[in-house]
């Protein structure tokens, strides 16, 4: 094995000098992104890239990283360490790889990039990321034909074609923020998160521009507790004017998606704080939820839900009837119940319909679609599925500035029946059914059976279980890899790869497991298929 040490220091920006705004504490949390070329030229030359930040850090910390390329099979084959000073702005570190393994060309094949990174003192979780990418020509994957599902453009009436499944596919981002909060701001001046209330674009335009960009869905999730213009509490705010805020909001959505028939404007709210919290959304709360007073003891909210109190947050939606979205979950010191992340709770099963697994950086000005900084979730998902919740993937923007949709490529795919009008009702009963894919790319598709039956379904099964990974690319993207993962609710363990092939059959032990599909295309970008749920008899 051969290590290698860079470090990198750099000197701290003043805030005063202008170059950095400071984000409110709500996102004050370390962050670290892996960015992998996939593909390399002929001498399998490539430079892996880490980008650290930490929103409104008080004073410079020092990150240390470490990075491991992995054979296929599992073994570490290289590992690079180092150190990097964080200050005021994000940090980015250059780690090359000549494409040889000691003194050899690195074998063709799936590699795996891994990065951990840590900053240290004040107890930050340490982050890990790990992409997939190509060396020489691996062979490709058989693939099933697949006749891609007719999308929101789709004519006539967004009908399949003979033989396929019965469903279209519309395609969201369901995370993102306006000045209702504290997104919207100009790219041109987005630093990061803004003061609360105090950016020139609000919901309507959030909802043109991603009307505009091609999208079918736009959630604006607003932070639940900035309704009063502040990141903590205001004492002289005014709780009338933050709930009509909260209605406007809702008025808003109601009236662009009446005004502009096949686009689904939706306005909901980011509940919770990050630090001994996690961020979920809810989707389809008319009631503005809140735990904080003015100074003459009014709620700041519709409806008072106590901060930090998941278990209760999770009855109060299963009473009334709303769904929600884990939003890049952490694995530790998050969704805490009586002392246990990532707790399971059986009405959190039945609200909880989402797991955010990719999101591009919720500070990322990108107009074209080209953010290469990226958070990867599928752990934290894989112990939300181990621990027993019933979730389907997902993948966001988290938008903050007036880019809501265009920072990447990335998509949460939703599968409405055919003929069916997209409409909030629709949409809900779709994330309930969890008929949702995850996609880096929006020009593909990926839909698993199990037997013939839909992802996201719960079934009993006796004797041999066939999984088909089924794949479309509407501009030629070929598959690279497949990953077919097998788990099992409730034992909390771990999630292993059962196989890679887009076609397996087997007979599974006897009791409980899920099985969901994981491809990663020719360039790179990843799909996730929601999970099956199978009793075996």
């Amino acid at each position: 094995m051969k290590t290698s040490l860079i470090s990198l220091s750099l000197s701290a920006l003043l805030l005063s000098c202008g170059l950095a705004t400071a984000a409110p504490a709500e996102h004050k949390e370390f962050e670290a992104t892996l960015y992998a070329h996939f593909q390399a030229g002929a001498a399998q030359q490539r430079t892996f890239t880490l980008s650290f930040d930490y929103p409104g850090l008080d004073r410079p910390g020092i990150v240390d990283w470490r990075v491991e390329l992995v054979r296929p099979g599992g073994r570490t084959a290289l590992r690079w360490r180092g150190r990097a000073t964080l200050a005021a702005s994000s940090v980015s570190v250059a780690v090359p790889w000549s494409g040889r393994i000691g003194r050899s060309p690195a074998p063709p094949g799936i590699y795996q990039v891994k990065l951990h990174a840590v900053l240290r003192g004040d107890g930050h979780e340490a982050v890990s990321q790990d992409w997939e990418i190509a060396v020489g020509k691996p062979s490709q994957p058989r693939m099933p034909r697949f006749q891609p599902l007719p999308g929101a453009t789709s004519s006539p009436a967004a009908a399949p074609a003979p033989g396929t499944l019965p469903y279209t596919v519309y395609l969201g981002n369901l995370h993102s923020q306006t000045k209702h909060s504290d997104g919207g701001a100009e790219v041109t001046a987005c630093k990061g998160a803004q003061p609360p209330l105090s950016s020139p674009y609000g919901p309507d335009a959030a909802f043109a521009f991603a009307h505009k960009q091609g999208l079918d869905i736009l959630l604006a999730s607003e932070h639940n507790h900035m309704y009063d213009g502040s990141d903590g509490s205001a004492p002289d705010a005014d709780a009338g004017k933050a709930r009509a805020l909260y209605q406007a909001g809702l008025a808003s959505a109601d009236a662009y998606t009446q005004a502009h028939p096949g686009f689904l404007a939706l306005y909901g709210m980011e509940w919770g704080v990050i630090n001994n919290g996690g961020h979920l959304n809810i989707f389809n709360s008319r009631e503005l939820l809140g735990w904080e007073t003015n100074a003459r003891g009014e709620l700041m909210a519709d409806t008072r839900t106590p901060r930090g109190d998941y278990a209760a947050l999770y009855t109060l939606m299963r009473e009334r009837g709303w769904v929600g979205q884990f939003n890049h979950p952490a694995q530790t010191g998050q969704f805490m119940v009586n002392g246990v992340p990532l707790a399971y709770t059986p009405d959190g099963d039945e609200v909880m319909a989402l797991c955010e697994v990719v999101n591009s950086t919720a500070f990322s000005t990108s107009l074209s679609e080209s953010e290469t900084r990226r958070s990867h979730f599928e752990a934290a998902c894989n112990r939300l599925l181990e621990a027993g919740y019933h979730v389907a993937f997902s993948t966001n923007q988290d938008n903050h500035c007036a880019n809501w949709g265009a920072s990447y490529t990335n998509r949460t795919g939703i599968l409405v029946p055919a003929g069916a009008a997209l409409t909030r009702d629709s949409f809900i009963d779709a994330l309930k059914a969890r008929r949702v894919f995850a996609t880096m790319d929006k020009g593909s598709q990926l839909v698993l059976s199990a037997n013939g039956r839909m992802m996201g379904e719960r079934f009993r099964n006796r004797g041999p279980l066939e999984l088909v990974a089924n794949f479309a690319s509407s501009t030629g993207k070929q598959v690279a890899a497949v990953a077919i993962m097998e788990g099992v609710p409730g034992r909390k363990g771990q999630v292993t790869q059962l196989s890679d092939k887009a076609t397996t059959s087997f007979i599974p032990a006897p009791g409980e497991h899920f099985y969901y599909a994981r491809i990663t295309q020719d360039d790179g970008k990843v799909l996730w298929s929601a999970p099956v749920w199978v009793t075996q008899e």
